[in-house]
């Protein structure tokens, strides 16, 4: 597959006080000479990080090692500011520390970036160049291993119904379509009950850089579901992990209705072992503005968690 970038020069960026790009897990040298290095970043509320989020990156990855001539030499969540003002939207300070436990115990390859986090509310668009301003100008992109420089691809994971929302007219400016869709590149997961085909045709401009990716299995588990568990005191093992689970007890971020049974307590007898950790791609927070106005009073925010 191949697809046409935008020809766009990337800005430089003032970063939030006591603010530090993680790279620790950047893979500065392709394996692959003759394979295009990319980055994957899924923006998204995050509230909480669940197992499904992790997944969609798997997801990608086994997509893109079959099916394109990418090498992924990153993976970065990037959670929305708490400027969005979503209602039970725990604090960016707990949902960055919630996404750093997940991917520093449960991954060997994700990063957590609080770039978004830590100020004002940025579109997709931004937060996409923000990435690419790191990664490409400030470490210097990666090299092959004959020394050979190259730049890296920033591309965004996100889910079908981003997508959808991209084809609705008056949704999305055509500059941040063009520089998300045309410059950076999307892969999309598909989500039940989305129709991620007629969405994509609607976007015909930018065809070539948007790559469906089929979910082999199913899921419609979302951190809406999660949070209406912990309010009716329900267990969530599985659905997100250990380490998470204890954070959000021990900082009572998502307090139940009443008193009841504690479910997310270890058990000392059996539980089953069938935990579903696939994902519905329901992620990715929407972060666009009406093609009208530029201003921030004129943003349309639409958020999937």
């Amino acid at each position: 597959m191949s697809a046409e970038i935008s020809t766009h020069k990337t800005p430089t960026f003032a970063n939030p006080p006591n603010y530090t790009f993680t790279s620790h897990r950047f893979r500065r040298t392709l394996h692959a000479s003759t394979k295009q290095p990319i980055v994957l970043v899924a923006c998204g509320s995050f509230n909480p990080i669940t197992y499904h989020h992790l997944r969609m990156f798997e997801i990608a990855d086994d997509f893109i090692r079959q099916n394109t001539s990418f090498e992924i030499v990153g993976g970065y969540l990037s959670p929305v500011s708490d400027d969005y003002k979503k209602p039970g939207l725990v604090s960016a300070y707990h949902r960055v520390k919630m996404c750093t436990l997940a991917t520093e115990q449960e991954s060997s390859w994700l990063m957590v970036d609080s770039w978004e986090a830590l100020q004002n509310y940025q579109r997709t668009a931004v937060v996409l160049d923000h990435f690419d301003y790191e990664i490409n100008a400030v470490i210097g992109g990666v090299s092959t291993r004959d020394g050979e420089h190259r730049d890296v691809r920033i591309m965004l994971l996100a889910g079908s119904d981003l997508i959808s929302t991209m084809s609705e007219p008056g949704v999305w400016s055509h500059d941040d379509l063009d520089d998300i869709l045309g410059r950076h590149g999307t892969f999309v997961i598909e989500r039940t009950g989305s129709a991620m085909d007629q969405a994509i045709d609607s976007l015909g401009h930018w065809r070539n850089s948007i790559y469906p990716i089929p979910q082999l299995v199913q899921n419609d588990v979302s951190s809406t579901k999660v949070r209406l568990f912990f309010r009716r005191g329900l267990s969530v093992h599985y659905l997100l992990p250990a380490a998470v689970i204890d954070y959000i007890e021990q900082n009572n971020l998502y307090p139940d209705d009443g008193p009841g049974i504690e479910k997310n307590k270890p058990r000392k007898d059996s539980e089953s072992g069938e935990a579903d950790t696939t994902t519905n791609s329901e992620s990715t927070d929407v972060h666009a503005t009406q093609s009208t106005s530029g201003t921030e009073d004129n943003q349309l925010h639409i958020h999937y968690l």
